[in-house]
């Protein structure tokens, strides 16, 4: 199997170019600003409107919310210093007291409703208004209290809760000169360059261990490595291949880390397309494609084959589900099954033709050749398309496809109420993810009522059918889940991946003054 492409060539190409080592780069730098690589700039720091995944990760820096999503991807108390729950339809949160803005002012419940009043505001037009439906208002109940009702029981709502938190009254012009109450103060955004970030020394949950960041855009991946190894770049989260950071692993100067992961990479089908409704063909398309070889070869063991869109990390994740391995003879039977015999054994004409859309980064080319050899072995011919991701996107949302490969990342999969945002058949786009127009009534109706229940030992066993009757179904095949991984100079400390890959850690993160080399 191929794994190295053309960009791990010039990778090393450059690298052997007598670029020097980070040990012998500058080392003046002493604890002040850590220099972190990102692939490109913030479409939006509003955290109202910006939904890019890099908007999202600075987000949290800037800002805080009422909740957070701990490693166990339960909610925990943040801004909100105890959180209660008197009614099925109504949440209270009680704010800690003395958390300031960066421009000073104390944060009230008047911050917080006018946060979440602005969200349903139609004429705001956030595009997150769609994820609070279920809300029916917010009120202050005094200087320090605030109380949500909602329309209906929704048991999940507290997910909605670790929303950012902008100042009451907020500009329009909040995404140039953010205000927030989080570890770091905005400082400048320069277009497709940087984003640079000063430490806010009366945080409330203490200050950095550093003077700031400075989130530099590097969109080659390439680039982003060697500039960790030349010293001038202190980190990459994740944003490089692989295969370069296995030829990074033994490099003296360089750390690595790694840890769990939440994010997943499965492929969508069309419920539309006569062929993939057939559940034969479903399940022989998923035991033909090699998981395992996937993550070993591809991935270089930096992920785990995928059992389910739940984390293992979720507290209702059930890991007692059908798994397809590997087995090429299985998938032929079913195929055999289905209606469609290979019409000439073992020559070249195959028993039909399917289409897989993909984005046309590195690695999902490769992917999608493995996938395409692997359906060949047994019959299916594919026809592999790239896209830019914008373009990709649209087609997917618009359900112009029969299959197609993407990723769910942290950020939506923290609450197992994305199973019914993704496979309800009332979730089709543009209310919902549903994007392949999967329909299956008992499914529909173990999900309803998982997010109305109120006892979560209730919840965890409607989840735990829900995902046994995914597995049984297949309206996706999973691929693999992630494994969070770091590049970062050498002498930083501090260094914690979460499962969720956000960049609250960096607060942690501190320099090590080191003496110049002669």
């Amino acid at each position: 199997m191929r794994s190295f492409g053309r960009r791990l060539q010039l990778f090393v190409a450059l690298a052997t170019l007598g670029v020097p080592a980070a040990c012998s780069a500058p080392s003046d730098r002493g604890t002040g600003h850590l220099v972190v690589g990102i692939t490109s700039g913030p479409t939006n720091l509003d955290p109202r409107f910006g939904l890019d995944d890099v908007s999202q990760k600075l987000h949290p820096l800037i800002f805080d919310g009422l909740l957070v999503v701990d490693d166990d991807l339960r909610m925990s108390g943040w801004l909100a210093e105890t959180f209660e729950h008197p009614t099925p339809t109504t949440y209270v949160a009680h704010l800690r007291r003395g958390v300031r803005f960066h421009d000073g002012h104390e944060l009230t419940s008047a911050d917080v409703v006018y946060t979440y009043r602005s969200l349903l505001d139609p004429e705001l037009g956030s595009p997150r208004r769609g994820g609070y439906k279920e809300l029916a208002h917010v009120d202050p109940l005094d200087r320090y209290t605030v109380q949500f009702t909602l329309t209906a029981p929704y048991t999940s709502f507290p997910i909605n809760l670790a929303q950012p938190i902008v100042p009451d009254g907020a500009r329009p012009d909040l995404s140039e000169h953010p205000n927030g109450t989080g570890p770091y103060r905005f400082v400048a955004h320069v277009s497709d360059d940087h984003v640079e970030l000063a430490s806010f020394a009366d945080y409330w949950h203490g200050a950095p261990r550093n003077e700031g960041l400075l989130l530099k855009v590097v969109p080659d991946e390439v680039m982003r490595a060697l500039e960790v190894r030349k010293g001038t770049m202190d980190l990459v989260l994740n944003d490089v291949s692989p295969d370069i950071y296995f030829q990074l692993l033994h490099d003296p100067a360089i750390q690595t880390a790694t840890g769990p992961g939440v994010d997943v990479q499965y492929i969508g089908l069309n419920f539309h397309d006569p062929i993939l409704r057939d559940l034969r063909v479903r399940r022989a398309i998923a035991h033909a494609i090699d998981q395992q070889a996937i993550v070993d070869h591809l991935r270089r063991g930096l992920a785990v084959p995928a059992v389910g869109l739940l984390p293992p990390q979720s507290w209702a994740f059930e890991p007692d589900v059908r798994v397809y391995p590997h087995d090429p003879a299985k998938a032929r039977a079913l195929l055999d099954q289905a209606g469609y015999p290979d019409p000439d054994g073992d020559g070249p004409l195959p028993r039909f033709h399917l289409t897989l859309k993909a984005s046309n980064v590195e690695f999902n080319r490769l992917q999608a050749s493995v996938i395409q050899e692997d359906l060949r072995q047994v019959g299916i011919a594919l026809d592999v398309r790239m896209y830019e991701f914008t373009t990709l996107f649209a087609d997917v949302l618009g359900g112009n496809f029969q299959l197609y490969t993407l990723q769910w990342t942290a950020a939506s999969l923290a609450d197992p109420d994305i199973l019914r945002r993704v496979f309800h058949s009332s979730q089709v786009p543009p209310v919902g993810f549903n994007r392949g127009a999967y329909s299956n009534p008992s499914l529909d109706a173990l999900l309803d009522q998982a997010a109305a229940a109120q006892d979560e030992h209730e919840r965890h066993e409607l989840y735990s059918r829900a995902q046994r009757l995914i597995a049984d179904d297949l309206p996706y095949i999973m691929i693999w889940g992630k494994t969070n991984f770091a590049i970062a100079q050498r002498n930083l400390s501090g260094i914690r991946i979460n499962p969720t890959a956000d960049l609250m850690f960096l607060k942690d993160v501190a320099r090590t003054p080191t003496v110049a080399s002669k």
